[in-house]
């Protein structure tokens, strides 16, 4: 994520583990990531102040970010939105590194072409009204029988399946994860508003040292 976002996420004094520490009292000063920025509920629940987003390519949060805030410091407004929190497996792969993924996984390029799974095509009666819809998942040989109320007969529908491969498998997990909401650029000020109210630490506790830094406890048993 951008700098911004980092520079609003408080301090944590942390009890160092380090080795060669020159005392059992040493505190290393670090982030705290466990106190984590979210959109507030009135604004997240509300699929109006979101537009649906198509990312393109390689694209990255910034690039977007900057495409549509003029900045790409407001790419963590783009993860938020989206409720992404690990990027590497919630953003789309770039096509190397897609490329990559489908030669570790599968070995080959045979068996990355080869058949996953079959699904239906889609199957209407004579009156035009859908039987079997397409895109289900099933057995290569699947069939169907079913009254046709424009023929008044039984009828068997057969050989209306077709065959996905790996590739196209995979390639679909990702073109899903390309289709993503973006938060309207009138709600952004508000978003970073509220990031900059409730990451200061407030004086309610020992732990205080300043609002954007406190000290854990130094559970060590023995100095």
């Amino acid at each position: 994520m951008a700098k911004h976002y980092f520079e609003n996420i408080p301090n944590f004094e942390y009890v160092s583990r380090i080795p060669g520490a020159k005392t059992f009292s040493d505190y290393v000063l670090t982030k705290n990531l466990f106190k984590r920025a979210k959109i507030r509920p009135d604004i997240f629940s509300d699929l109006s102040h979101f537009t649906k987003y198509q990312i393109v390519g390689d694209e990255r949060p910034d690039q977007i970010s900057n495409k549509l805030y003029d900045t790409p410091d407001l790419d963590w407004i783009i993860l938020l939105s989206n409720n992404i929190i690990n990027l590497e497996d919630e953003w789309p792969m770039t096509q190397q590194s897609f490329e990559n993924y489908l030669s570790n996984k599968y070995g080959s390029d045979e068996k990355i072409h080869s058949v996953h799974h079959y699904e239906t095509t889609e199957i209407r009666d004579s009156t035009g009204s859908i039987i079997i819809p397409a895109g289900l998942q099933v057995p290569q040989n699947y069939s169907v029988e079913f009254l046709d109320p424009g023929l008044g007969t039984e009828t068997i529908a057969a050989n209306f399946t077709e065959e996905i491969t790996n590739f196209t498998y995979e390639e679909r997990i990702q073109d899903q994860k390309r289709n993503i909401y973006c938060l309207k650029g009138f709600y952004v000020g508000l978003i970073v508003d509220d990031m900059e109210r409730i990451m200061p630490y407030k004086k309610n506790s020992s732990q205080y040292v300043d609002s954007k830094t406190v000290k854990g406890d130094n559970i060590r048993l023995y100095e």
